[in-house]
């Protein structure tokens, strides 16, 4: 059941001494059911969130995330010219904890939304190459994952195995991954730092330019393509603004086969996505990672999808991945299963939070919630922009103030993600 956004508000003066709230409103962006979310001003004029698990998985998304923020130090985050939540304080709750973070303004917007626009297309290839381009040693001193190209290959190889054994991945996408896997050239790759968990609805944006970035649990050494898969099977028409964007902003650091493993790492989220639903015995996942790998065999047949040799793949000057991708209209991908991979059951967020590496919480005492005397929100407005209402409705953000937190069920999730 959701905890009113009252309880929640009065709970942040308890995990942060000294606060005091003025106005406080439910918030969902982004949480698709997994958190109780309040979104608050205080009287000094902060604008923070508290935020409790729902689920054993989100808790320990929630552990990871904060390690992953301590991680990131003023000196770093100094770096990025986006901002990047600050942890302000926690309190316990009914046996888990409630956790403050600074509230980041800005949009939640699709994959094609972002790249829509050459501006804001620009902005988040800018943005993800600042995530690669931060210096490695603070993930290791931080005790975070790390991944060899050696080690990633070998990743990659354990997931097809794993989806090969289930009997259901079709063999021509299981030859195109060995493939794939069996190339030395393609894994020919210098680490970086990568966000990890990298999504449309990891950035937020204020139209124009990414203005914060979200949900870090995944943060990492190890291969960037992974923050890109993503990108490509975007079908907005500056999606190739981005790529350049990205590519001349490393300066030489991309290596020239990333937009193959990116590739690769899309479609091997169906096979995740398939090992989700068998882990689960969920039928519907089943056979609906079935029906979207079986639609991405089509399109490597009537080769709509790209190649992933390296040998028939761009070459990553910025010119030449202009050149290529005007000469491949991003029209090509296919609008429903195969390279775009909507669904109405496909959700990263809930297959992410599933395969977050479990993080123990010590029990905690709930803590009483103290009465507040809330006043009105005032001038803080809903977040807006072009399509905001829209956006709301598919991620069930509610613009009411004071109005209880919404209840999201699994079904609501994995409608609001296929929206996005």
């Amino acid at each position: 059941m959701a905890r009113p956004p009252l309880t929640l508000a009065a709970l942040a003066t308890a995990a942060v001494p000294g606060l005091e709230v003025s106005a406080a409103r439910a918030h969902t962006r982004r949480s698709h059911g997994a958190f109780d979310a309040v979104e608050f001003r205080t009287t000094d004029d902060r604008h923070l969130i508290i935020r409790v698990p729902r689920s054993q998985a989100a808790e320990s998304e929630q552990s990871a995330d904060l390690v992953a923020l301590r991680a990131l130090t003023p000196g770093v985050r100094s770096r990025l010219d986006f901002a990047v939540p600050s942890f302000i304080g926690q309190a316990p709750i009914d046996g888990t904890r409630a956790v403050v973070t600074e509230f980041i303004p800005g949009v939640v917007s699709t994959a094609d939304e972002l790249t829509a626009h050459e501006r804001l297309a620009e902005s988040v290839g800018l943005a993800i190459a600042a995530i690669h381009s931060l210096p490695t040693g603070f993930v290791g001193d931080a005790g975070l994952p790390r991944q060899d190209a050696a080690e990633t290959r070998e990743s990659v190889v354990a997931l097809i195995g794993r989806a090969a054994d289930t009997g259901r991945l079709p063999a021509a996408l299981l030859r195109r991954w060995e493939e794939a896997t069996d190339d030395d050239t393609l894994w020919r790759f210098r680490p970086t730092v990568v966000h990890g968990t990298l999504t449309a609805d990891s950035i937020l944006n204020d139209g124009q330019t990414v203005t914060g970035v979200l949900g870090w649990s995944g943060l990492a050494e190890g291969d960037p393509a992974r923050d890109l898969h993503w990108l490509l099977t975007s079908r907005g028409a500056a999606a190739e603004r981005a790529l350049g964007a990205y590519i001349a902003a490393r300066e030489g650091g991309a290596d020239a086969h990333l937009p193959q493993r990116a590739l690769l790492y899309g479609e091997l989220e169906l096979a995740r996505w398939l090992l989700h639903g068998v882990d689960e015995r969920d039928d519907a996942i089943v056979d609906d990672a079935v029906g979207l790998l079986d639609g991405l065999v089509e399109s490597v047949h009537d080769h709509s999808s790209e190649s992933l040799s390296p040998e028939t793949g761009p070459i990553l000057a910025v010119g030449d991945v202009e050149r290529l991708l005007d000469e491949t209209p991003l029209d090509r991908l296919p609008a429903e299963r195969g390279g775009a991979m909507l669904t109405d059951s496909y959700d990263f967020s809930e297959l992410d939070r599933h395969e977050q590496r479990s993080t123990a919480v010590p029990p905690m005492d709930a803590t009483a919630p103290i009465p507040l005397d809330l006043s009105d929100w005032g001038d803080a407005a809903p977040e807006d922009g072009p399509g905001a209402a829209t956006r709301d409705h598919a991620r069930g953000d509610d613009g009411s103030m004071g109005a209880p937190s919404e209840d999201v069920t699994d079904d609501q999730a994995r409608r609001n993600s296929a929206s996005s």
